[in-house]
């Protein structure tokens, strides 16, 4: 952008503006001398290209001096050559003033000793010598100056630098073999006017939380890893977070899923496996996040909290991929719906929720549409993104009216990203520190114009990175410069007339930042899930056990948090839709095979099966004939009846069918919902028709009357041989003498008197047939099932 920077404030007095281009001249004068005479160049001069020896500043005490301050500094040299270096001295050196914010950048930039730029040693007992110094051994150095033999001039940036001399075998001559530039913010004086600066400090953090919750009552979450435990333990970042910013004087931006996660962690939760099994969460570790949020509800009692949609949607990924999707945007809102109330909740503070914060601070006008979509009124993009085009002299004023009645609030770049890489290493945290307090500095004397500056660094800083960030907004609340305020007083003050309120084109959007973005794909799937959840929920008898835990997933999935996590994004989305199904489709038919129907009516069951914990309800079972000639359902082509099942039961319904004729009918079971969209896969089944007509009827009448006849005919032969036979007895008797004593033989009693044979009353009839269809049964139905009559 214009670089306000590139010019002294206009403020500054003619003396101080004398005073300064004359100490630029000075300053410039032994580089002048140096190429007048580079046609006779000195060896030494020639080696400075290639330095041997790393030096690094570890340390460097106070970060900004003042007068009577002594200044230490700590470090270590190491010998990266081939050959020892002999005669080794550190040396400190104080270099031109810094009077432009451009110029700071060039010189941290730049490499190599430059003489004239870089200054003369401080020199006296102001060293550290070294008789040798090995090939691949560091040796530490601690030196220790009076500010004033630093000979600093007016209020300003200088450059700073410790230097390593000696000389080689190979170049036995005295030469700085090795340099480290740093700044050193001097401010005697006082500032003429004090810039307002507003820094986010963000608890955000990845997607910890599944959609699966237990069956019991408090329904117990799971989580997708015990990684939210890391961060919260002592040392990480999360931890170092809270313990860092309870002390600065900050604006909080919170994602609501993280605080929403770890007071999950409070109770008890489970944790997934590899071979998707859970454990439960350890006691420890509900103590690590019942201890971080106390330490939070403390450290933000004070400072404003600005809260983002819930899991921190991506904005751009959403503008540019998303909006085409049906329901994208509706996520969003409920993302923004939900977020003052989480927070609220647990940290017991009303939080802003009218901040939207796209990735970088990277805007063009879909993004920014995205992004007040939902009830943001105010945009915080970076100033790399909206470039000054004006030609102003100094940084203008964060807050730009960007039209709509949208606000954007545009962070400076060069304060915001000075902490992204390894920060883990001393002399990188080191050298970050005071080049931010040099851009701050440098910024403040611009102008006599009191202007608010924003710093929105990195939305998930790493333990290292917040550590030096930290120590930086110590240093700068000493400094002096600057005043602290909120995020939303910054982006009330009075906008710049000068500054730029053209939000850029698509076509300027970052390319790297696009590679990293959700495609269609994304939201199409969650879409999709979203339709599924539709259709589920409307059967349920409580449906926020589902809505709310699947719900608050899916916008985990649009989440910024899984830009460069391509793979893992796609595997969340899968397993969110995995497991909704899964549930759905414990609300199912139960299978049946063909079924026998022998009769002109029959009713035919059919169960439906509820494996869930709660009820169902709001359901319509059809059972459809694929042949109403052949098999009418309740007297036309199909019948539906309501379903109602109890969580863990089944329920059996009955159809009343009719046969019109003989032969195989399939017939399909299928759910559907009240509102007529179809719940589950159907169940098919063939119907096989054996209806008894009235030709067969006839035959088995007539066959029943031979069967009588016939045995009329048997009882009336058998009567008649016995009474023939009772008449040849009597004429024997006769024939014989009496014998009165001898009783009467019982066998000569006719049959129908003895009480055994078939007497008139005591005829025997064929027994009636067996029925044609068993008892009914909820079972599943068996290979050749008949069914009821």
């Amino acid at each position: 952008m214009a670089e306000a920077a590139d010019f002294q404030g206009t403020s500054a007095s003619p003396a101080r503006r004398r005073l300064r281009r004359t100490g630029a001249l000075l300053a410039g004068a032994p580089l002048l001398a140096g190429l007048l005479q580079l046609p006779a160049a000195s060896p030494a001069q020639a080696a400075d290209i290639d330095e041997t020896v790393a030096v690094s500043v570890n340390s460097l005490t106070p970060s900004i001096p003042t007068d009577g301050d002594t200044l230490t500094v700590s470090g270590t040299v190491t010998n990266t050559g081939k050959q020892a270096v002999t005669d080794a001295q550190v040396d400190l050196r104080v270099g031109q003033e810094l009077n432009t914010r451009s110029g700071i950048d060039t010189a941290a930039r730049a490499t190599g000793h430059q003489p004239g730029t870089d200054g003369t040693p401080v020199g006296g007992k102001y060293v550290e010598k070294f008789s040798k110094l090995t090939p691949g051994v560091s040796q530490p150095f601690n030196i220790s100056v009076p500010v004033d033999e630093l000979d600093l001039g007016d209020n300003g940036v200088y450059q700073f630098a410790v230097s390593l001399s000696g000389q080689t075998p190979a170049q036995p001559w005295p030469q700085v073999l090795g340099i480290q530039r740093t700044f050193l913010p001097w401010q005697p004086d006082g500032p003429d006017t004090e810039t307002r600066t507003t820094v986010l400090w963000p608890l955000i953090s990845t997607a910890h939380m599944t959609a699966q919750t237990g069956s019991n009552e408090s329904q117990t979450p799971v989580f997708r890893d015990n990684d939210l435990a890391k961060e919260l333990a002592p040392g990480g970042r999360l931890e170092q977070m809270v313990s860092l910013g309870k002390d600065l004087d900050v604006t909080w931006v919170v994602d609501p899923d993280l605080l929403a996660s770890v007071d999950a962690m409070t109770r008890n939760y489970r944790v997934q496996g590899e071979d998707d099994t859970t454990t439960a969460g350890s006691r420890a570790d509900q103590e690590l996040a019942k201890h971080w949020l106390d330490g939070l509800q403390g450290a933000v009692a004070d400072n404003e909290v600005v809260a983002l949609p819930f899991a921190d949607p991506d904005l751009a990924s959403l503008a540019h991929n998303g909006t085409a999707v049906t329901g994208s945007l509706g996520h969003l809102k409920e993302a923004t719906d939900v977020a003052a109330d989480t927070v609220a909740s647990i940290l017991h503070v009303e939080p802003t929720t009218d901040f939207a914060w796209p990735v970088d601070g990277a805007v063009d006008p879909s993004i920014v549409k995205v992004a007040t979509s939902a009830g943001a009124d105010k945009v915080i993009a970076r100033s790399d993104s909206l470039d000054e085009t004006a030609g102003l002299t100094y940084t203008p004023s964060a807050a730009r009216p960007i039209g709509g009645g949208t606000t954007a609030v545009v962070a400076d770049a060069r304060l915001s990203t000075l902490f992204q890489g390894d920060m883990t290493r001393a002399s990188a945290s080191t050298l970050a520190v005071q080049r931010f307090l040099a851009q701050s500095l440098a910024l403040n004397l611009q102008t006599d114009e009191e202007r608010s500056i924003v710093v929105a660094p990195q939305r998930m800083p790493t333990a290292g990175q917040a550590r030096t960030l930290a120590e930086a907004l110590t240093a700068l609340q000493g400094g002096g410069w600057t005043e602290a305020q909120d995020l939303t007083e910054a982006a009330a003050a009075k906008p710049d007339p000068g500054a730029t309120t053209k939000v850029p084109a698509a076509s300027a959007y970052p390319s790297a930042l696009r590679k990293q973005e959700l495609q269609r794909s994304a939201f199409e799937q969650i879409a999709a899930t979203q339709s599924k959840l539709g259709k589920f929920k409307v059967i349920l008898s409580d449906e926020s056990r589902v809505v709310t835990p699947f719900g608050r997933a899916m916008n985990r999935e649009m989440s910024t948090s899984w830009r460069g996590r391509a793979t893992e994004a796609t595997a969340y989305r899968d397993d969110v839709e995995v497991y909704l199904g899964s549930l759905a489709r414990r609300v199912t038919l139960i299978e049946k095979s063909e079924m026998k129907l022998s009769g002109r009516s029959a009713t035919i069951p059919v169960t439906v099966q509820n494996n869930l914990v709660q009820g169902v309800e709001n359901l319509v079972l059809r059972l459809t004939s694929t042949s109403p000639r052949r098999l009418k359902i309740g007297g036309d082509a199909y019948e539906e009846q309501p379903v109602t099942v109890s969580g863990g039961h089944s329920q059996t319904v009955k159809f009343t069918t009719s046969a019109e004729a003989n032969g195989q009918a399939e017939v399909i079971a299928q759910l559907y919902t009240e509102d007529g969209q179809r719940y589950g896969d159907p169940v098919k089944f063939d119907v096989r028709v054996t209806e008894f007509t009235a030709t067969v009827m006839l035959v088995i009448g007539g066959g029943f009357l031979l069967l009588v006849l016939a045995g009329f005919r048997m009882y009336t032969q058998r009567k008649r041989a016995a009474r023939e036979a009772r008449e040849t007895r009597s004429d024997e008797t006769a024939a014989a003498p009496e014998s009165p004593e001898d009783p009467e033989d019982p066998e000569d009693r006719p049959e129908e008197e003895s009480g055994s044979g078939p007497g008139a009353g005591d005829f025997e009839q064929p027994s009636d047939p067996a029925a044609d269809t068993p008892a009914e049964s909820a079972d599943p139905s068996g290979t050749g099932e008949r069914v009821d009559r």
